[in-house]
């Protein structure tokens, strides 16, 4: 976990985070906030997911 005031969704297995939105759709912002933590925590494998879809992709 990170020691900086960030805050991450899922941490699998110390080798990939997960971050979860419900956002009518995901923006660039979203995408910088997982590259960051992935960055911050020395972790190459981030998956970014929206639950605020019919289905997810």
């Amino acid at each position: 976990m990170l020691d900086c005031g960030y805050r991450i969704d899922v941490l699998v297995e110390s080798q990939l985070i997960v971050e979860l939105k419900s956002v009518e759709r995901l923006l660039g912002i979203h995408e910088a906030q997982l590259l960051t933590y992935m960055k911050l925590a020395e972790i190459k494998i981030g998956l970014l997911m929206n639950f605020n879809v019919t289905t997810l992709k």
